[in-house]
């Protein structure tokens, strides 16, 4: 038997020649996040030229605020994904959070009482994703999708159809300001910041790392996998009560179809835009700002140049569809 290396086939690229291909845009692909950066500031100048109210700084600190909520379930999002875990009823979950607190609110309870169970409840229910998704083996995505189903018809049942408007509870959080900045980005900012420091400085963010990247091996190596997952799942569930307390200050009131489906394609949109792998093992906080910026800055765009609030949900869904395209190739290995 030989054991001589096989001769190196016409389609195998040397290092040389792999360099050669790239030419003028090797230095580019080395910063992290080039591409979106590149698209996110094409956005940014096309929606300028094209309006005169896009540049302005009310419009812009407009734009941040409103895209505060998908912020932070992104946050969530990317963590959980980074562990290999989907959560597709985070938005629902909000859409609870959403119609009990303005119920409650309507009732006469304190604000305090309010926020407490909202959270609660909110952290009960990522949680009993979690049990399922652990303990059961059900695929993750088939889980919360059927969880958010059931979330959004509670979500109706809580307001019986109809809107509930909470006064001017929650008004300090929704509209208020420190420092000329909105109390939303503020919190946006400050919950991307503490998930961005977990996942880059702490045991249990390099744990999410390696039970993403491979479970098996992660349980070989110590980590106690089971309890990783809840944890995931209860914080992506607190942080969709927060999404939604958020949600309600801003608007004022809960309607039917507050939140749901929706709001969650645009957190997972925002995600997988910010190049965090669908198959786990790798996320970014700072992709997840720049696109969760991106779809938020590619909306207003929209709305101002008066085009068909249609189009803005095809606008989602094809980024989505794209990211998710090159997600998946980028994770492919090369061909030896």
């Amino acid at each position: 038997m030989s054991l001589t290396a096989p001769p190196e086939t016409p389609t195998t690229k040397s290092p040389t020649h792999a360099g050669r291909t790239a030419g003028p845009f090797r230095a580019l692909t080395g910063i992290p996040h080039a591409g979106l950066t590149a698209v996110l500031v094409a956005v940014i100048v096309f929606a300028g030229v094209q309006t005169d109210s896009f540049a302005t700084s009310t419009n812009l600190v407009n734009v941040l605020r409103q895209v505060s909520v998908v912020a932070v379930l992104a946050a969530g999002l990317t963590l959980l994904m980074t562990a290999g875990g989907m959560d597709f009823s985070m938005g629902s979950n909000a859409a609870v959070t959403t119609a009990v607190a303005a119920q409650f609110l309507a009732d006469g309870r304190s604000t305090a009482f309010t926020v407490i169970v909202s959270l609660l409840l909110a952290t009960a229910i990522g949680l009993v994703n979690g049990l399922v998704v652990t303990y059961t083996n059900v695929a993750p995505f088939v889980a919360t999708l059927a969880t958010a189903t059931l979330l959004d018809g509670v979500a109706l049942l809580v307001l019986n159809g109809l809107s509930v408007s909470i006064g001017d509870h929650l008004s300090a959080l929704g509209t208020g300001k420190t420092l000329g900045l909105p109390n939303l980005l503020i919190v946006a900012v400050l919950v991307l910041l503490v998930v961005g420091l977990v996942m880059r400085f702490t045991v249990f963010g390099r744990d999410a790392f390696a039970v993403g990247g491979n479970e098996h091996v992660a349980r070989l190596s110590g980590i106690d996998v089971n309890r990783r997952k809840l944890v995931l799942y209860s914080l992506a569930g607190a942080l969709s009560g927060l999404a939604g307390l958020m949600l309600l200050s801003r608007l004022g009131a809960s309607s039917p179809g507050t939140g749901g489906l929706q709001l969650q394609l645009t957190a997972v949109a925002s995600v997988v835009i910010g190049g965090t792998m669908l198959a786990g093992g790798f996320g970014t906080v700072i992709g997840t700002c720049l696109g969760v910026v991106l779809l938020g800055v590619v909306a207003n765009a929209l709305n101002l140049l008066q085009v068909s609030s249609y189009f803005q949900q095809i606008s989602v869904g094809a980024v989505l569809l794209v990211a998710a395209i090159a997600n998946q190739l980028h994770k492919k290995p090369s061909p030896h």
